[in-house]
């Protein structure tokens, strides 16, 4: 059987190689959830003034097709 010290010290260890796994996790996550704001933040962009930039590639298409 083992020594409870070395019971103690397996525990930290499993406990310590558990912490940084949980880090690697951690950052995994926080980088997608930084790039899913970056990909919100764009749409929101294209939802507010892509309307604005449309409306004017059709008049420029518009105008030079000759219609204006």
């Amino acid at each position: 059987m083992n020594h409870p010290e070395q019971e103690i010290i397996e525990q930290k260890i499993r406990r310590a190689a558990a912490i940084n796994a949980l880090r690697k996790i951690g950052k995994i996550v926080a980088s997608e959830n930084r790039a899913d704001m970056e990909r919100v933040r764009a749409l929101r962009w294209f939802a507010r003034y892509g309307w604005i930039i449309l409306l004017g590639v059709a008049l420029l298409l518009a105008y030079g097709i000759g219609i204006i």
